[in-house]
């Protein structure tokens, strides 16, 4: 692991904290990859009974690398970011995220897999998909229209509008909204340990109930969403907003 991802081991709850500050924590293929061997091994320890993903108390990420993803754009659905998306959906563990500032891209679509999320009220989400020429990805094509209603997803996913972190609560994405990124932290980390107090079979059980009606249909929306997302990173479109975005930059 590089100094990216900082593991940080409790009692039976795993940390898994975003650190690139000076790159507002965003994401790189080595960053997917080492997410999700630890997620994978985490979910294989048995001392292990809940993970949690954070970034820091200003800051969940700011999403994709683009400069990364210019540089080696996914190519297959074995690329990392699709190997994270599987180790997350496929995790037996409950998974708990705490969200502060920004949360864009899969850092919002990231949030939909999560059991727990706790987020700060000014957080800011957004999947500014559409504004890179890309799609919806990890299965948020299929899950916010569920959740939000087809009207409420279209101006999130076709619009890319933003919301903040007592919204993304008062429509589900979140669990609670806390006052700060300081609270949202704590209390993420309070309701993860409260695993260690339960019967881990029981908790593990219960979580594959709950997504089992959803999940053959879910995986087959990430790999059809992942297919087409490659193809558009290849498109006219995608290659002019994302150059244009690193020249802003």
């Amino acid at each position: 692991m590089t100094d990216a991802i900082l593991l940080e081991r409790e009692r039976g709850l795993l940390t898994l904290r975003l650190n690139r500050p000076d790159k507002k924590n965003a994401l790189t293929r080595a960053m997917y990859s080492q997410l999700a061997e630890a997620l994978e091994q985490a979910d294989s320890d048995p001392e292990i009974n809940a993970v949690l993903i954070t970034g820091s108390s200003e800051c969940f990420t700011a999403g994709n690398d683009i400069a990364d993803f210019l540089e080696q754009p996914p190519s297959s659905l074995d690329s990392p970011v699709f190997c994270f998306m599987r180790s997350l959906l496929e995790c037996r563990k409950p998974v708990i995220a705490a969200v502060a500032g920004a949360a864009v891209g899969i850092g919002t679509t990231l949030l939909l897999h999560c059991d727990l999320v706790y987020i700060s009220a000014d957080a800011k989400l957004r999947m500014p998909f559409v504004n890179l020429g890309l799609c919806p990805e990890f299965g948020s094509s299929l899950i916010l229209p569920r959740m939000l209603g087809q009207a409420k997803a279209a101006e999130l996913l076709l619009l890319g509008e933003g919301f903040n972190g007592e919204q993304a609560a008062a429509w589900g994405i979140a669990t609670a909204a806390l006052p700060n990124g300081a609270a949202a932290l704590a209390k993420a980390r309070e309701m993860a340990l409260r695993f260690e107090q339960l019967a881990p079979g029981a908790v593990q059980i219960s979580k594959q109930l709950m997504k089992a009606p959803d999940r053959e249909q879910l995986r087959k929306v990430i790999e059809e969403e992942g297919a087409l997302f490659i193809q558009r990173l290849h498109s006219p479109e995608a290659i002019a907003a994302l150059s244009g975005f690193i020249n802003r930059v």
